[in-house]
């Protein structure tokens, strides 16, 4: 379904954050047949890497990127499996940001949307396939 919605869009790459997004990101690159980006809990990535802090529903975290994994001017799709409210997203929008890149969408499997997070996205369209009320 994903790769359906953005089947002919502008998408440059895919960027997929550990762990669940990684398992639909790749898939979805490939569907698209654009590269696949990693966005990693920090030190798993080898080599030189840029990071972005995010706070979470109950701390702070921190997702890293190869250097050079994105292009300036590339047209960037956030994966996750999950959007509750919003911090990974919105770490991995200033990561794609940080490295000249532009992030043109964003899609999750599940959003909790009474936690908002789709407020922190800015202008940046979501597509979600399922919307679950409550906690």
């Amino acid at each position: 379904m994903m790769a359906e919605h953005y089947r002919g869009q502008d998408v440059d790459c895919v960027a997929g954050f550990e762990a669940r997004g990684l398992i639909f990101g790749a898939p979805l690159a490939l569907a698209l047949k654009v590269p696949f980006v990693p966005l990693r809990k920090p030190g798993k990535l080898p080599g030189e890497t840029i990071s972005a802090e995010y706070v979470t529903e109950y701390s702070t975290d921190k997702i890293e990127m190869h250097t050079g994994a994105v292009k300036a001017g590339q047209k960037v799709l956030l994966v996750d499996d999950l959007i509750a409210t919003g911090g990974t997203l919105g770490a991995g929008i200033e990561l794609i940001q940080t490295a000249g890149g532009a992030v043109m969408g964003a899609t999750c499997v599940v959003e909790l949307p009474d936690l908002k997070g789709r407020a922190k996205l800015g202008d940046i369209p979501l597509y979600v396939l399922v919307q679950k009320e409550g906690l």
